[in-house]
């Protein structure tokens, strides 16, 4: 034998030795897992809404005007919506009556803002000048702190006395100074 088949013979036994390994060794293929599908990115969209119907133009009612609010200061004063608060004898003390006319003031002067007004406080024509001065004072103040109370600003009131020298009504019974026992509401701006 040769050295060249024993060579030749040596590299074919390798050769199968090799081959027979691989072979042997051979596993089967593992399965892989499948990647999970890619999600949904389209997703249904409800059709879309149809449009609303078109609305028909309704006529607006005319309002007047109000005729408070568009009244000249004389024209307010005289059909005034202010109402007056009548007072005890001798008192500055605002009853439940009183109380209730200041509390429809402080409406009607929340609704016309821009309304300033001015408290007469009077008396009936008992008693001496200051006296009733005096008193007529008390009486404006004490509706004007009331009105302050229920929100109304205090640089819209202002208050004067006129005591007993310019009386509601001018008889001299209690009748007639009951009516003039009291705190007079005047717009003297708006």
């Amino acid at each position: 034998m040769t050295t060249r088949s024993t060579a030749a013979r040596a590299v074919t036994l390798l050769l199968l030795v090799l081959l027979a390994a691989a072979c042997g060794k051979k596993e089967p293929p593992v399965a892989r897992p499948m990647p999970p599908p890619p999600p949904d990115t389209a997703e249904v969209q409800p059709p879309p809404e149809p449009p609303a119907p078109v609305q028909e133009p309704t006529d607006v009612p005319f309002e007047p005007e109000d005729p408070i609010a568009s009244g000249s200061i004389d024209d307010i004063n005289r059909n005034s919506p202010l109402q007056p608060v009548f007072y005890t004898l001798d008192s500055a003390e605002i009853d439940g009556s009183g109380q209730q006319a200041l509390q429809h003031n402080a409406e009607v002067l929340k609704r016309y803002s821009s309304w300033q007004i001015t408290i007469e406080g009077h008396a009936d024509e008992r008693g001496t000048a200051e006296y009733n001065l005096a008193l007529g004072e008390r009486r404006a103040v004490s509706a004007r702190n009331y009105l302050i109370s229920l929100g109304i600003s205090a640089d819209r009131v202002k208050t004067v006395s006129y005591g007993k020298e310019f009386p509601f009504d001018p008889g001299h019974n209690e009748e007639a100074w009951s009516k003039n026992r009291r705190a007079h509401f005047v717009v003297t701006g708006k």
